[in-house]
């Protein structure tokens, strides 16, 4: 892209819990979808990690917000912020004007045309030109390295901060999907009501998201060599505010996390209940893929397999897939026309 460049290309994974951006093949952002404003004026004081490290941390003249919810913008201002600022950071050494912006992003397969109108509003307020949307299981698939025109059944989950898309691709086309509001902040929110009921403590989403980082787990019976050690808690109790500390094991966050992977579970067998017998053989074959930062849940794989018998993958850096789809959808809208809204 030179100096006289008129379009700029950038494909964006717009996430509840992280916001990724594309371009030229890159990632080039990779930031927490958070804002800090000053509550008496709306001005943008911070951006994704900055805003981050503030997020739990304010006092009454900042407040931080995360733009999405479940999935979706729940606060236009805010989003329009974000996606203005997130642009900013791309490197752009050399040009000499602002180019104007062709944009895809990828939204959850259950999104009303409302919802999708609010991230084609947000992205135009934020200097979009050409705006295309594509739905993220199919960009999770692309990114996957899945030959979705295929006439041959493939399935991806993608467990993201807000939603986990489930989706049966073939031909190019959606056989069977699923849109859930249970993912990665409904784990957090899982961990943060069970050290409250079983030890007590008050807890925090950041010390919530540690706890899942280090002991999150689907599956209370880990291979030896995968179990990871207690993560130790810190933290005021419920009762009297005094500190205390416990260590917490892997097995005690499955059984926390238990329901809302129970939900996911009866979720994707809905999905193969109403998927045609051949793609379902390919399935079978071919095994189901999951991506998004809830993929990384140790034991998650093989506690779905043992559920619902067929195997599952993990795909490659799994928290990026649906930004490689975005980037790929990009450099290919011609012969992605029918994937794009």
């Amino acid at each position: 892209m030179g100096l006289f460049s008129l379009t700029q290309e950038i494909a964006m994974d717009l996430g509840t819990a992280n916001t990724l951006i594309t371009s030229n093949g890159k990632i080039v952002v990779d930031e927490p979808s958070v804002v800090a404003l000053d509550t008496r004026t709306d001005r943008l004081i911070a951006i994704g990690k900055e805003a981050q490290k503030m997020h739990e941390r304010t006092h009454d003249k900042i407040r931080t917000i995360r733009p999405l919810k479940d999935g979706v913008i729940a606060d236009f201002n805010a989003a329009e912020l974000m996606i203005r600022g997130m642009i900013k950071m791309i490197p752009n050494k050399g040009k000499l004007f602002k180019p104007s912006l062709k944009m895809v992003i990828g939204i959850p397969s259950g999104s009303t045309e409302v919802e999708i109108r609010a991230v084609r509003d947000s992205a135009e307020q934020a200097g979009g030109r050409e705006i295309y949307l594509i739905y993220e299981p199919m960009a999770a698939a692309l990114g996957i390295g899945l030959d979705i025109e295929a006439p041959e059944g493939n399935m991806v989950i993608d467990i993201g901060g807000g939603t986990t898309e489930i989706a049966v691709i073939s031909l190019g086309g959606l056989v069977a999907d699923r849109s859930l509001k249970i993912a990665g902040d409904g784990f957090t929110q899982d961990i943060r009501d069970y050290m409250s009921s079983a030890h007590n403590i008050k807890i925090g989403e950041k010390t919530a998201e540690q706890i899942k980082i280090h002991v999150g787990a689907a599956d209370t019976s880990l291979p030896k060599d995968e179990e990871p050690e207690p993560f130790v808690v810190k933290g005021p109790n419920r009762s009297t505010a005094m500190p205390v500390e416990t260590p917490v094991t892997y097995q005690e966050i499955a059984h926390a996390l238990d329901k809302s992977i129970s939900r996911i579970e009866n979720a994707i067998v809905s999905a193969l209940e109403v998927t045609p017998p051949e793609i379902y053989a390919d399935l079978v074959k071919n095994g189901i893929y999951l991506a998004g930062g809830g993929a990384l849940l140790k034991g998650l794989a093989q506690r779905f397999n043992r559920k619902i018998q067929i195997p599952f993958h993990v795909a490659d850096d799994p928290l990026r897939a649906v930004a490689r789809g975005t980037g790929i959808a990009l450099r290919n809208t011609d012969k992605f026309q029918f994937l794009l809204r």
